[in-house]
């Protein structure tokens, strides 16, 4: 019985290292699975996989020693799906060429935060400006027409004499000397210096001064101008209100009117009863409109009597009433006996115009104050804050920090009215003027108020600041002056125009605005205007009114500049 025998085979012996010699190495059939040296050894061979799978390989042999589908040995199939090539390259730009140019660039969407929400709100806010704005001057009767209506009815029987643009008034210049005091009237009281500590944290009720008297009254109904235009002290005669409504006339935009006599060789510049004069505007030079029913509470006259109403009473009570005043040369010229006015001193002042041409104004100072032992004179005047939508600041907020910024604002928004306000300080030779801020508590509550802050200036440097000058100023009132010097003997009436920046001058009967008047108006269409040529010798005669005046003075303006 033969025996069973197993042939080992050859096994060479390998003296350099483990494993088979290169020579006699076959792995033509052995599948070979990629590891790494931290992967851990698995099985040589499987001999109890299932080999009928019909997908896989006819030789048994090659199947034991298949691992393809074993976890713990990956596969190159594997390896490929799972490489990622990581490049931190850019991609290369495109070359500008016609097909790049007009190709539209994607951006990441913007934070919709609080400050892209305030962008976006304040180019809505402007672009609804600039359509309002193009509505108005392509649009005669558009709304600010309606609401710069002008101040007095034209008639048809008037006739007018001259028409003087803005323009002209910007080139020109004269030079006065220092004033002359004729007489002081009234009596004043000192001002309270706690209201300087005012600020938005610690604001104060505004009050309310019922039981005294405030007088606006006209140059000739003046007791005291009628007895120096007796005496021959002067030729022309006005107030304070009435010189700086002329003085800041391009700066005005709502119309206003002032009455000029004309008697013998004297001029009298008055105000009409009633007259837009009496009031202050409100947001006259802002670029948002106001509206335009006049019972409402933000409208242009709403607004023009709570203003008017605010100044008076800050003007009462940021002095100390203590019942002592300082009393002038005269007592309060419009004052009966015994009645109880507000503090308000009256200095008749005089400049010289020409060498034979004297003007007398009735200037108003407020209050005093002792500085250094010296008595200094004050001016006090309130700005008025309704909603801040309409000027985009808020005062509470922006008055401790932002002072200048709340300034700016109402320069660019009440330029007439601080502008007049500098120039009759300027004119009663005030030492300082007082600006109180005053706000409503509600912006719906125009009958309560808080005072916010109380800031001086001097009116000089104040003047400066807003671009205000003063030979500019009196260039203006010598020009008209001397245009109305030319005028015969009669009653006339210098309207601003509603709509355009210039001045009618027109002759009205001697009975015009009194009582007895019932004026007809008549649409502006209908009322007589001046042909090209006349409006340009107009204009010349402005210019020439102060060149033939003030020949003397252009050398020292210049030399001065």
């Amino acid at each position: 019985m033969p025996t069973a025998t197993f042939d080992l085979g050859a096994v060479p012996f390998n003296p350099d290292g483990w494993g088979p010699l290169e020579s006699t190495a076959d792995d033509s059939n052995v599948p070979f699975a990629p590891f790494s040296r931290s992967d851990k050894l698995g099985r040589i061979a499987d001999w109890t996989r299932n080999f009928n799978n019909p997908t896989r390989s006819k030789n048994p042999a090659d199947s034991a020693f298949d691992f393809t589908s074993d976890a713990s040995f990956p596969s190159f199939a594997d390896d490929d799906s799972s490489f990622r090539l990581v490049d931190g390259k850019p991609p290369p730009r495109p070359k500008f060429g016609p097909k790049w140019r007009f190709q539209r660039q994607l951006q990441l969407p913007q934070r919709r935060d609080e400050e892209v929400e305030a962008k976006k709100r304040e180019a809505e806010k402007e672009r609804a400006r600039r359509d309002r704005h193009y509505q108005n001057r392509s649009n005669p009767s558009n709304h600010r027409r309606e609401l710069f209506k002008s101040s007095v009815d034209i008639q048809p029987e008037w006739n007018m004499h001259e028409q003087i643009p803005f323009s002209t008034f910007t080139k020109l210049s004269f030079t006065v000397s220092e004033p002359e005091d004729l007489l002081l009237c009234g009596a004043v009281e000192s001002y309270d210096r706690s209201h300087d500590r005012i600020a938005p944290k610690n604001e104060r009720r505004l009050e309310r001064f019922k039981n005294r008297n405030f007088f606006k009254v006209t140059t000739t109904d003046d007791p005291v101008i009628r007895r120096l235009a007796n005496e021959d002290k002067a030729t022309v005669f006005a107030t304070d209100a009435i010189l700086s409504t002329l003085m800041c006339a391009p700066r005005s935009v709502y119309s206003w009117d002032i009455v000029v006599q004309r008697v013998g060789n004297k001029l009298f510049f008055d105000k009409r009863d009633g007259s837009q004069l009496d009031l202050l505007s409100v947001h006259e030079t802002s670029q948002e409109p106001l509206p335009e029913a006049k019972d409402d509470i933000n409208s242009a006259h709403s607004l023009s009597v709570e203003a008017s109403y605010i100044n008076q009473n800050f003007s009462q009570q940021v002095l100390i009433r203590d019942g002592k005043k300082v009393t002038f040369d005269e007592p309060n010229p419009f004052a009966n006996e015994g009645e109880e006015v507000a503090s308000v001193g009256y200095r008749y002042r005089r400049w010289k115009l020409d060498n034979d041409m004297y003007l007398v104004a009735r200037c108003e100072v407020h209050s005093v104050v002792d500085v250094n032992n010296q008595r200094s004179f004050l001016t006090l005047n309130a700005l008025n804050e309704f909603d801040p939508k309409y000027s985009g600041v808020d005062w509470r907020q922006k008055l401790e920090t932002q002072r200048g910024a709340v300034l700016a604002t109402e320069l660019k928004n009440n330029a007439n009215k601080l502008a007049k306000w500098t120039a009759q300080a300027l004119l009663a030779s005030a030492d300082m003027m007082k600006l109180g801020y005053v706000s409503r508590i509600h912006p719906r509550d125009h009958f309560n108020h808080v005072i916010l802050a109380v800031v001086g200036y001097k009116p000089k440097d104040f003047a400066a600041q807003i671009n205000l000058n003063p030979t500019n100023m009196w260039g203006i009132v010598k020009s008209i002056v001397d245009i109305c010097m030319k005028l015969n003997e009669g009653k006339y009436v210098l309207v601003k125009d509603p709509s355009k920046p210039q001045i009618r001058i027109y002759e009205v009967p001697a009975d015009a605005f009194e009582n007895d008047y019932v004026e007809e108006p008549i649409p502006e269409e209908e009322q007589v205007q001046p042909n090209a040529d006349g409006a340009a010798d107009d204009a010349d005669g402005v210019e020439a009114a102060v060149a033939s005046t003030n020949d003397g003075e252009d050398k020292k303006v210049e030399d001065q500049a």
